[in-house]
């Protein structure tokens, strides 16, 4: 009910009035029927522009820190990602992917659409980083249709570390759905889920222009900074 109250009543209408969502191929997210929609990461805000543009309910995850944060930040935290379907999962043990994963599944067995960044964080620098298999995997055990989303700019309108958006027109663009069923029952194959998480991101390197980088986006934040090479 809040989710719903959130997006149509309260926070939906000014939100649109705001920042007057672009949207290009939102006609290729099926109106019915389980749907994974992977998305580029590119700033907090994607996980509040997605369920404002989609007409059905996105059910992200995110790590349980999220709902567990003290004083008003904390509570208004929780708040947005209880109010936007979001689900909390504990990703500090080592059975936490298959919980993240298990939790989305349980979400397209009941015809739900399973929003996922493949990235599995954000962008550090714009650029579209390797994709993490988990995406491959929900897709080929639930046997639900891919529909790539791009970001195109919501990053110049909330770039990372900044607390208020930058005014300005949100741009987001669908792709077509990527049918896996040609790889049916072969999940838990290295090599198949590599070959599916890469045919995903060639879409989302397609669809937002965003230059590619062949590493995961996690170990380019962890990354020393490059020094500048002396004259």
């Amino acid at each position: 009910m809040l989710y719903w109250l959130l997006k149509y009543v309260v926070l939906g209408p000014l939100l649109r009035l705001i920042f007057r969502p672009q949207v290009e191929g939102l006609e290729h997210v099926p109106e019915t029927g389980p749907v994974i929609l992977a998305s580029n990461h590119l700033s907090f805000s994607d996980s509040i522009f997605t369920p404002l543009i989609v007409k059905r309910k996105v059910t992200f995850i995110a790590k349980a820190e999220y709902f567990t944060g003290k004083g008003l930040k904390g509570r208004l935290t929780k708040m947005f990602f209880v109010g936007s379907g979001t689900i909390p999962v504990d990703r500090s043990g080592g059975r936490a992917a298959r919980a993240a994963l298990d939790t989305q599944l349980s979400v397209l067995r009941a015809g739900g659409i399973a929003g996922i960044y493949p990235e599995g964080t954000r962008s550090p620098d714009g650029r579209l980083y390797r994709g993490k298999t988990g995406v491959a995997r929900l897709a080929l055990e639930s046997g639900a249709p891919v529909v790539p989303m791009a970001m195109l700019n919501s990053d110049a309108i909330q770039p990372t570390g900044q607390i208020v958006p930058n005014l300005g027109r949100v741009r987001i663009r669908f792709g077509p759905p990527l049918d896996f069923s040609r790889y049916a029952g072969m999940a838990g194959d290295r090599f198949v889920e590599r070959a599916v998480t890469d045919e995903i991101m060639y879409e989302l390197m397609e669809l937002s222009g965003r230059e590619y980088v062949d590493t995961y986006a996690q170990k380019a934040k962890s990354a020393p900074a490059r020094q500048p090479v002396p004259a």
